[in-house]
């Protein structure tokens, strides 16, 4: 017999959003351990958010889930992210929207960033997730990695000019205007961003461009890929080898621990950064 094709649809609903989300879905064991990692960081939002002033903001808690959402599923802006918390009820129930609580307004990221980056919460987040004991028992200092990648400012090339202001030209043309660099040599010493002015010039390698960036840093647990720690640096030669240092800290857990580079980078290039490695009982396997 052929169903009736409804479309005025029902008033209310009795299901629960804990029934909507199948028994072995893998969001299912993060939202455990993200859940207990955000009540041990209760007195960290105390902080951020002291009792009696102002209105009740969106709790950071919801905040940092749905953005582990938007990590997890690739999406692209914060708008695009609350169109879909507005009708996906997996997204609803992971961050812990009712069916019925409206989406909060993208901008309540932007507005609460900065309080969040002050605090550095993302930070002691991610020492709280490693702590607990279902990620804990994965973790290994026999063996770990560190490499960098470069994360592009967000600023223009055209932005980047000499520091004493002599290629400002009388044309009015505006700071905005286009220009050229055949003939012009230009170098971080001499040269400075006008809009990011902690942005380097700086490639990575041979035949690449040059770009207004920043340098990333990740330490990984070898045994299951896991990152245990991260940090920013300022693109520069060295910046590889600053940030290694601070990262072997972190990674050490045991008596000994093996570091090396994923691939010939410049963090293992220096006798200094390998005798810097030994002094914390750490053996670096540098590439041939």
């Amino acid at each position: 017999m052929r169903g009736s094709d409804e479309r005025t649809g029902s008033l209310f609903s009795y299901v629960d959003l804990e029934a909507r989300v199948r028994r072995d879905h893998p969001l299912r064991v993060i939202r455990e351990i993200v859940n207990a990692a955000l009540v041990d960081m209760d007195g960290d939002f105390a902080v951020l958010y002291p009792p009696g002033l102002g209105r009740p903001s969106i709790a950071p808690e919801r905040l940092l889930r749905a953005m582990l959402l938007q990590a997890f599923y690739g999406i692209r802006s914060e708008s695009q992210l609350m169109e879909r918390m507005e009708f996906d009820l997996l997204f609803r129930w992971f961050v812990g929207l009712g069916v019925d609580e409206p989406a909060w307004d993208h901008s309540s990221f932007t507005k609460n960033r900065d309080r969040l980056l002050e605090g550095e919460i993302a930070a002691k987040f991610l020492r709280a997730v490693l702590a607990q004991p279902r990620v804990k028992r994965l973790l290994s200092s026999d063996h770990f990695s560190v490499d960098g990648t470069l994360i592009e400012a967000w600023a223009s090339i055209k932005s980047f000019r000499r520091k004493d202001g002599d290629d400002n030209g009388p044309d009015g043309a505006g700071r905005n205007a286009e220009r050229g660099f055949p003939k012009e040599k230009r170098s971080n010493d001499t040269h400075q961003s006008t809009s990011d002015p902690q942005a380097r010039l700086y490639k990575k390698g041979d035949g690449q461009p040059a770009k207004l960036c920043y340098m990333g840093h990740a330490l990984m647990e070898n045994r299951h890929g896991l990152a245990v720690d991260g940090g920013i640096t300022q693109a520069t030669g060295t910046g590889e080898r600053d940030a290694a240092s601070p990262c072997w800290t972190a990674g050490r857990r045991g008596d000994a621990s093996h570091w090396a580079p994923t691939r010939p980078t410049m963090y293992a290039s220096s006798s200094r950064t390998c005798a810097s490695a030994r002094s914390r009982r750490t053996s670096p396997s540098t590439a041939i």
